[in-house]
């Protein structure tokens, strides 16, 4: 969260305001003729999708929230509500993950440091090379991550991979 004043809001913003999350959906700035300047918003509540709106002087204080955009796969449709994966670039079928709860709600998930993944695309090595000759090769993984490789590495391997730094361990035993 990062404390701005009014006069800066924009449109598309989330803030958090008198204890909810808001997206802003339009903003007007008034500077009267007497009194002082103020910021009046349409706001939409995150959770309940209700619409409303608020004004403030335009030397408020405003908490603007931090929003990440993420490409998500569209799963299913019970009829009610839509289901929706993100697509975490190791996250595998029945892989253990820590998940953080807050009252009872996942917020977050953190993958193991390592994870195994197959080199679907690499040059193959030329004859001389040696792991020591070069810094490596690019390659790609199943998963459409792109890392470098030792140079001995070859397309259809299985490696190790360190999921933060996105770095080649080691060859999968």
């Amino acid at each position: 969260m990062a404390s701005f004043i009014a006069n800066d809001m924009r449109v598309g913003w989330v803030i958090s305001h008198n204890g909810k999350r808001y997206s802003v959906t339009s903003i007007t700035k008034v500077k009267p003729g007497k009194g002082g300047a103020f910021v009046q918003a349409d706001l939409r509540d995150i959770d309940s999708g209700n619409k409303g709106g608020d004004r403030w002087r335009a030397e408020d204080k405003v908490e603007k929230l931090m929003v990440e955009d993420l490409e998500c796969q569209y799963l299913y449709s019970d009829g009610t509500d839509a289901y929706f994966m993100n697509l975490m670039k190791f996250l595998a079928p029945e892989m253990m993950v820590r998940a953080n709860f807050v009252e009872g709600h996942p917020v977050s998930i953190t993958l193991p440091k390592t994870a195994i993944a197959t080199i679907v695309e690499t040059e193959p090595a030329l004859k001389g090379q040696t792991a020591t000759g070069s810094g490596g090769k690019p390659a790609i993984l199943d998963n459409g991550v792109r890392v470098q490789v030792p140079v001995f590495v070859e397309q259809g391997e299985r490696i190790v991979v360190n999921t933060e730094t996105l770095e080649y361990v080691e060859r999968a035993k």
